[in-house]
């Protein structure tokens, strides 16, 4: 037995003739049924109509032109800090302790709990941090403004800087902690969280992991080439920044 041919399952309005769902115009009074007809591609001995493809979920237009305009004062005021801290640094010919280091122990000066994350004891854990900070800084403060991008490294440092102390403390140790690993982990992972809301969860050809896993990687290692560096404030700083972008990739409105 001969296969069926296509069903004529359209029907024209103009005429109420019944025409192929694979035509845009009915060849009996010439109405235009469609704008374009589907694709076809051969399945056996037949043709079927190509399925269409999913396209991928874009920024709206008013968030779009959010993250445009945006400028990164935030990271600029990072790096711009910290280098001139540790030219002063330099320039006086004292120690990072003296110049916002975190002291353990210490009995006073719990600011420097804030300023710790911006003071440094050479130029190349400034030049990693900085690198780190001007890759993710700026989408989160295209994405969350300045003023949130601030207190989230903020957050990020302080509270890592709180945490490599009390560890420090607990173990005895007498040393200065300094530097912004915990900031530059805590602005990598909340990055990471809201670029990966963005995407919904899918990773294509924009998102390119193995590189923010290097970079991953790197803020982790610092401790092994830099004694101020501390890991336990690098993984802390990290654990906020995540936990803070999962938050606000849960509170931003969708488009």
């Amino acid at each position: 037995m001969a296969e069926a041919g296509p069903e004529l399952s359209v029907v024209c309005k103009s005429c109420g003739s019944e025409v192929s769902p694979y035509v845009t115009e009915c060849p009996y009074c010439g109405a235009r049924l469609r704008k374009r007809a589907p694709k076809l591609e051969r399945r056996g001995e037949g043709l079927e109509a190509k399925p269409r493809r999913r396209r991928r979920p874009r920024l709206g237009r008013s968030r779009l032109a959010a993250l445009q305009g945006t400028r990164p004062y935030v990271t600029l005021a990072v790096i711009l800090g910290s280098a001139g801290l540790l030219i002063v640094h330099r320039a006086a010919g004292e120690s990072a302790s003296t110049f916002a280091g975190l002291i353990v122990p210490f009995d006073s000066d719990p600011w420097r709990y804030v300023t710790a994350p911006f003071a440094y004891t050479d130029v190349g854990y400034l030049f990693v941090i900085a690198l780190a900070i001007a890759i993710f800084v700026p989408g989160l403060e295209r994405r969350l403004g300045s003023i949130p991008a601030a207190v989230l490294l903020l957050a990020a440092g302080g509270l890592g800087m709180l945490a490599a102390y009390g560890i420090a403390d607990g173990r005895g140790d007498i040393t200065v902690i300094a530097g912004g690993n915990g900031m530059a982990l805590g602005a990598l992972a909340a990055w990471l969280a809201l670029r990966r809301a963005e995407a919904h969860g899918a990773v294509d050809e924009d998102f390119d992991v193995i590189g923010v896993a290097v970079a991953a990687v790197v803020l982790l290692a610092l401790p092994i080439f830099d004694s101020s560096a501390d890991v336990f404030a690098g993984l802390v700083g990290g654990a906020v920044g995540g936990l803070a972008g999962l938050a606000a990739a849960a509170l931003r409105p969708a488009d």
